[in-house]
């Protein structure tokens, strides 16, 4: 039977851990690694949290890339509708309509289509499962000082729903009908009935398998995550001990498990009007002029169940990234986060509020004006904890000795965009602007700013920042700075100019404006959003370069510590095999925030309080 060996504390965080911690008899059980030798169950079907979180990054920033190429193209479209892009055409095929004089354009169908699989793919596949699914797998055990997940089987599951998930989206591309073409939201009647258009046969039947697989994962996971941190806590992590990442995640999942099925639910009624002939959200239907046989469905009933997900989803999106944001900031700034406990609160509110507010989306759809005044009241009141944990950032950050790396920049930059992006969301949380403003540019602007552009600053934030722990080596400091500055700059020269045209009344979704002459004269800003966002596309796959770049030849990690931090994760081992710590489980003493305490820069949870120390956490 395989024992622990005992050698001698290479740190001082061994040395407590060795003295004081927890001897859960790990590795006499589980005999350490030999289980997990060969290449198939190490790398593949790995029951590892950390692996299984690097399955999860790396199949995000793929669909990152694949979701961020197709905007370029219907941005082409917009932004350059004169030009040809026939050279796409061997790509693209039939989906590129080339005139007699020889230019290609895009057809209507496709652009629909493209703008369809973007928005899916970012908001699920990406900003979803690549966020959430990364950093929950890789720090809840590392943070709360456990094994592993709870279940380490319904974990390696998750991703692999995921993965087929994934695969059915990505085969509907291929169909010779296009894949579904009726909107990231899929509003009936193109969603519900499959002779609609194109896209709505094949296509949004593999579109509707693909994500009831992708609910199956985010269960999955979620269960998993929410198991282990009220269960595997290790001794001394309090609830109010733990990392604000682990709070986040854990709010995170619980708003996933509770919305998630209702999406499935909405799914399920809209396959029964397209298979099997009922009128959930079908009335009075008229294709080609012939009458259907639907009476007494409405598609508003399928408004409240997806928004009911939908809202819900951006903070499945964003509070991940807040987590993230919170640690990295107080870590690189040198100070404790700014009002712990208000944090946590604030995550709690959030949290709850999500699930009031979902018809603010619905606001164009003819609801009850009192219903609205309901939903816009706690539009506004959900503002108040986001400002909250704006002012904590701010506040943890001033008077800050902050290193300015690429991890603590990510975090500062997110804090710009989500001040920057959800103030455009106190006017469209009013029902009378929004009357003007939601089926314009605005509305583009501001939930690409909020929900995309900042997720994905979080996320950088976090893989620049626990890069060292996953892989052992440090990113290129350089070029993510270049990253940072391309990515911030980019991202409001593509969405900012957004606000003006949408206030303008420029209508989103169009295919085209030229029928329009109010709208000829932003022709050339249609343009600068373009070549905006090309470029701003080329950053992105400078960070790409520069994470597979590292992952073999980075600057290696030389101590476990490397930023001073307080949590136990970086009490670990530089390779962390399976099970996390080779002996016994740290035993956590204080809160994770110890920073510039009594003269000393930091403190680890792993160091017990001293007498003439105040307990306050």
């Amino acid at each position: 039977m395989a024992t622990a060996t005992l050698t001698a504390p290479a740190t001082r965080d061994e040395g407590l851990i060795q003295e004081l911690g927890y001897d859960d008899h790990f590795h006499e059980h589980h005999h350490g690694d030999k289980y997990q030798s060969n290449f198939i169950s190490h790398y593949i079907f790995s029951m590892d949290h950390k692996m299984i979180a690097k399955q999860f990054l790396i199949t995000g920033m793929i669909w990152a890339i694949i979701g961020g190429l197709m905007s370029l193209v219907f941005r082409m479209q917009l932004g350059f509708p004169e030009e040809s892009i026939a050279w796409l055409k061997p790509v693209l095929g039939k989906w590129i309509a080339v005139s007699s004089d020889g230019v290609g354009s895009l057809t209507q169908d496709f652009y629909y289509a493209l703008v369809t699989m973007h928005g899916t793919i970012l908001v699920f596949f990406v900003l979803t499962a690549g966020l959430s699914g990364t950093f929950s797998n890789l720090l809840i055990p590392l943070m709360i000082g456990a094994r592993d997940m709870a279940s380490p089987l319904l974990n390696m599951l998750s991703y692999w729903f995921f993965f087929i998930s994934g695969m059915i989206m990505f085969s509907s591309l291929f169909l010779s009908t296009g894949p579904f073409a009726g909107g990231w939201v899929a509003y009936p009647p193109l969603s519900a009935l499959p002779q609609a258009m194109d896209g709505s046969g094949a296509g949004m039947t593999l579109w509707t398998i693909s994500l009831v697989m992708f609910v199956v994962s985010v269960l999955l996971g979620g269960i998993n995550y929410i198991t282990t941190v009220l269960n595997l806590r290790t001794k001394g992590m309090s609830m109010w001990r733990l990392p604000l990442p682990i709070w986040a995640f854990f709010v995170t999942a619980i708003l996933g498990l509770l919305s998630f099925p209702v999406l499935v639910s909405a799914f399920f009624l809209m396959m029964l009007d397209r298979g099997i002939g009922t009128s959930f959200y079908l009335s009075e239907i008229f294709i080609g002029g012939q009458a259907l046989d639907h009476v007494g469905g409405s598609p508003i009933l399928y408004q409240h169940l997806f928004w009911f997900l939908g809202h819900p989803e951006v903070y499945i999106i964003i509070l991940p990234a807040m987590g993230i944001v919170s640690e990295v900031l107080s870590v690189h700034a040198r100070k404790p986060i700014f009002g712990y406990k208000a944090m946590v609160f604030s995550i709690l509110a959030i949290g709850f509020l999500s699930f009031i507010v979902w018809a603010h989306h619905m606001f164009m759809s003819g609801v009850n004006p009192f219903i609205s005044n309901f939903f816009v009241v706690f539009t506004l009141i959900i503002a108040v904890p986001s400002a909250v944990k704006v002012f904590n950032w701010i506040a943890t950050l001033y008077g800050g000795n902050i290193r300015f790396n690429p991890a603590s920049l990510f975090g500062i930059g997110f804090v710009s965009m989500f001040i920057s992006g959800g103030l455009t969301g106190i006017w469209l949380g009013n029902s009378t602007l929004d009357i003007q403003l939601h089926d314009t540019y605005f509305v583009v602007a501001h939930f690409h700013i909020v929900m995309g552009v900042a997720a994905f600053f979080g996320m950088y934030a976090g893989v620049y920042h626990w890069f060292p722990k996953m892989y052992g080596r440090f990113m290129n400091e350089t070029l993510g700075k270049f990253h940072f500055w391309g990515t911030l700059i980019g991202a409001y020269c593509v969405f900012w100019p957004m606000h003006y045209i949408g206030m303008a009344g420029v209508p989103r979704r169009y295919y085209s404006f030229d029928a329009f002459d109010a709208f000829s004269h932003f022709a050339e800003l249609n343009k600068f959003i373009t070549i905006a966002a090309i470029i701003t596309f080329g950053f992105q796959l400078l960070f790409v370069l520069n994470f597979f770049y590292s992952i073999w030849k980075g600057r290696k990690l030389t101590t476990p510590n490397p930023y001073n931090a307080n949590t136990l994760e970086w009490t670990t081992p530089i390779e962390t095999g399976h099970g996390n710590w080779p002996g016994k489980l740290p035993t956590v003493q204080r809160w994770a925030y110890d920073y510039g305490k009594d003269g000393r820069e930091f403190i680890s949870q792993v160091e017990p309080v001293s007498e003439d120390e105040s307990p306050a956490h």
